[in-house]
């Protein structure tokens, strides 16, 4: 657990969707990257916010900026948060679009919770598939 006042929040099945924490007289909700996914609110409230928030969301692409001369499209392989005093990582990899016969793509590890240089794509942010000169 990231810090000892989050309590965490699972899907029927167990797996973790993030955490709620105290905020003065309300509740806040925090998915498994980090980011605050609900305003100050009730308990329910915030847990219907990271029910609705799910998973899904882990398994499309990202985009990593600072390591190449171009933001790189890349999959998150593993999220560890922080606990127990010892530090969270993010591993992504580039994107190989679940070629299998590629040779292994880059993986990068990243701090937890979720740096500024990770985020979802956006318009205008280079895409792999094409080639352009």
């Amino acid at each position: 657990m990231p810090r000892p006042d989050w309590t965490p929040h699972r899907r029927d099945d167990g797996e973790l969707l993030g955490w709620i924490h105290p905020h003065d007289e309300d509740w806040v909700a925090v998915d498994v990257l980090g980011r605050t996914v609900s305003e100050p609110t009730d308990w329910l409230d915030a847990e219907e916010a990271l029910d609705l928030h799910g998973l899904a969301w882990l398994a499309e692409p990202w985009m990593l900026e600072g390591e190449a001369d171009r933001p790189l499209r890349v999959r998150i392989l593993e999220v560890t948060p922080d606990e127990e005093g010892a530090p969270g990582r993010i591993v992504v990899k580039i994107d190989d679009f679940g070629d299998m016969s590629r040779p292994a793509t880059a993986q990068f590890t990243l701090p937890w919770p979720i740096p500024g240089s990770l985020r979802p794509p956006r318009d205008g942010d280079p895409d792999p598939r094409t080639i352009t000169r």
